[in-house]
């Protein structure tokens, strides 16, 4: 009598490695999802710029130069960006490069329209900085489990989490806090530490719920 057959183990690897049993999203679900996400993380920038608080990655960059010098935050979220798309096709492949670069586009976009749609007169700070970091996270959930990013650390951040197993969250939290020790330049120290908790607060989303074996549609 032959013995009984062991069960398949469950797939542990890399987190954008996927069995090809797995169903694919389809063109309208990847659709709206990049729409989404793009959407909820642009919003929570718009509630963090309203504080004037910053967040991590090229993202945060963006606020805290924008702060500094004026500038419009559409204008340098995209050019921030233009180097890791570059390092993302030769890293990543085309597919997520150019849902990438749709997706910087979008935020910037979004990030035109939301004040024009959207005037809010007050908000507490650490309301924006919490509400606005976790709107981050999730639109940035959204993206990853759509094979795309905003761009930046966060394709370093995958290429870490595909090479050494590192979860994404705990690579962007590091990153994320050396550029909000760097606002200390250019904001109050209140809403510099703010800043440091929402930043925490995003990248828990990330490295709770983006990590092998939690979602299986690719």
């Amino acid at each position: 009598m032959s013995a009984p057959r062991e069960s398949a183990a469950p797939s542990t690897g890399p987190s954008l490695v996927f069995e090809r049993s797995l169903t694919k999203h389809t063109i309208p679900e990847d659709v709206l999802g990049l729409l989404t996400g793009t959407f909820t993380a642009s919003f929570g920038l718009y509630l963090l710029n309203l504080i004037g608080a910053v967040t991590g990655g090229t993202a945060g960059l963006s606020l805290l130069i924008g702060y500094a010098t004026g500038w419009s935050y559409a204008l340098l979220f995209a050019v921030i960006n233009l180097p890791f798309a570059v390092l993302a096709i030769f890293k990543r492949g085309w597919n997520f490069t150019l849902r990438t670069a749709l997706c910087i586009g979008l935020v910037s976009g979004f990030t035109v329209v939301h004040p024009l749609l959207f005037q809010v007169e007050s908000i507490d700070p650490l309301y924006g900085a919490l509400v606005g970091n976790l709107l981050c996270g999730i639109g940035l959930l959204i993206l990853f489990r759509h094979q795309a990013s905003v761009g930046g650390v966060q394709i370093v951040a995958l290429i870490l989490q595909d090479r050494t197993g590192i979860r994404a969250g705990w690579s962007l939290m590091v990153f994320d806090l050396l550029i909000i020790l760097s606002a200390l330049l250019v904001i109050p120290p209140h809403l510099v530490l703010l800043s440091a908790v929402g930043a925490v607060l995003l990248n828990l989303v990330l490295a709770l719920n983006h990590r092998p074996g939690r979602y299986i549609g690719r």
